[in-house]
């Protein structure tokens, strides 16, 4: 049979059109269908906006910090409008730049949402096209829980669009979007309470990250309540002030200005006729895929956070690549998605590579463990109680470095060379003999000596 396509891709996010580039530059012929904006979750109302949030809010600290360094400032004022106007530029900017590139590479655009008619049939509005191959990028999005009032919460799509900011927000959740939206409001001034139904903060990273940065968010004047949650949200009349009050299930009831739910995100696989083919899905709704990305109907694969591996945007380019060069490129290769670098944009940031100590002891038994807790040079001479962690985990046996964890500035920027060392298998000898960028906070990664012994207490409790 004749298709229109070789290749029919479903979703223009990051996973989406690096796969549709590079099976076209393979030489396939390529088209991709995309119902809102070139540029996904991450460009669009992710992790591209929010970073430019994120600096936004700590000029804050910046200004209080220059005092010590000699510099005499007015007060200074912050505009809301004008940070949203200049950040919709450039998310403009972006999307233009997505849409180049696909037309570059001769990607056949189809604005529209996409449903699979038949295993090899796509309908998008009108248009009725055929495709030998099909690739489902359609993302994730949010998920808010199920509770009275709910209607009335907003998530991290609206959070980038308010006409304006309220004296006080509540965000609700404990994960990094909820983290670093926190820090935010409260770097741009609002008065911030954040509540996590967990004992902890951030699910699933290392406890000493999780407990520094908790300690750390508290300093900065962010009201975290653990074991905490909502049960309902109520409107607040005009007449009675406006805004909401929330029950939570303390029993106490609280208002504020507005609620955020970062509650989680599920894989975006409804209403694309998924069923209609027979692509078996998980419990989650998440697209079932192997090691190389296909689905159950071979010739349709799956890549990004649809399929709910590693929500992160890289990963998506990766798995898009790989599959890209392995179908049309006569390359094949598997994403590899051990030792994943990410970072986690609170204040302090948070970045990380490998294993937590809690999966290195399950997973490997015997470590040895590295950790530091220091004043960064720069609040030497600011009244900033901010202190920096970071944390190496080794493999007693072999001395390989098998985790690293950094809560401080520009965590990031450190641990995205220190995956490449994972990704090699540096050991901790290795480390010790690489020569320290002085003075840098870096450089305590290297200077790390002596290993970590818990207190008698911890070690009785053991």
């Amino acid at each position: 049979m004749a298709y229109d396509f070789d290749l029919f891709v479903i979703g223009a996010g990051s996973g989406g059109v690096r796969a549709s580039r590079i099976a076209a530059t393979h030489g396939a012929k390529v088209a991709i269908a995309e119902e809102y904006r070139y540029g996904g979750t991450c460009v669009i109302r992710g992790c591209v906006p929010k970073k430019l949030f994120v600096y936004a809010s700590h000029f804050a600290e910046d200004f209080e910090d220059a005092a010590a360094y000699g510099w005499s400032l007015d007060k200074p004022s912050f505009n809301w409008t004008t940070l949203i106007a200049n950040k919709d530029r450039e998310i403009d900017r972006l999307n233009g730049i997505y849409i180049k590139l696909l037309d570059g590479a001769g990607v056949r655009r189809y604005d529209g949402r996409a449903r699979l008619r038949d295993a090899h049939t796509i309908q998008i509005g009108d248009d009725v096209v055929t495709a030998e191959r099909i690739l489902l990028a359609t993302g994730g999005t949010p998920t808010y829980p199920e509770l009275p009032g709910i209607e009335h919460a907003i998530c991290s799509n609206e959070a980038f669009h308010l006409d304006a900011l309220p004296r006080h927000v509540t965000v609700v959740g404990g994960g990094y979007i909820a983290v670093e939206f926190a820090g935010i409001f409260n770097g741009l001034g609002c008065e911030v309470t954040q509540l996590y139904r967990g004992e902890q903060i951030l699910r699933g990273f290392d406890r000493d990250v999780r407990d520094h940065l908790a300690g750390e968010i508290a300093k900065k004047g962010i009201d975290l309540r653990t074991d905490t949650n909502v049960t309902g949200i109520e409107k607040i009349s005009q007449d009675s002030g406006g805004g909401y009050r929330l029950t939570l299930t303390t029993g106490e009831t609280m208002d504020t200005g507005l609620v955020m739910c970062a509650t989680g995100r599920h894989p975006n696989s409804g209403d694309l006729g998924l069923e209609t083919v027979g692509v078996e899905l998980t419990k989650s709704g998440a697209v079932k895929v192997d090691d190389w990305s296909q689905t159950s109907i071979p010739h349709i694969h799956a890549v990004g956070d649809l399929t709910d591996r590693i929500a992160l945007t890289p990963v998506a380019l990766m798995e898009g690549h790989a599959y890209a060069d392995t179908v049309f490129g006569n390359m094949p290769r598997q994403p590899n998605h051990a030792d994943v670098p990410s970072a986690v944009f609170s204040q302090p940031s948070v970045g990380h590579v490998g294993l937590t100590e809690e999966q290195a002891r399950s997973q490997i038994g015997e470590v040895d463990i590295y950790k530091s807790i220091f004043t960064p040079m720069k609040h030497t001479l600011t009244p900033s109680d901010e202190k920096t962690l970071m944390k190496l985990i080794v493999d007693a046996r072999t001395d390989r470095v098998v985790g690293c964890h950094v809560v401080g500035p520009d965590a990031a920027e450190m641990v995205q060379g220190l995956g490449i060392a994972l990704r090699c298998n540096a050991t901790k000898a290795q480390f010790d003999a690489t020569v320290g960028i002085h003075p840098s906070s870096a450089e305590e990664l290297v200077t790390m000596r002596t290993k970590w012994t818990p207190p008698p207490e911890a070690q009785a409790a053991e």
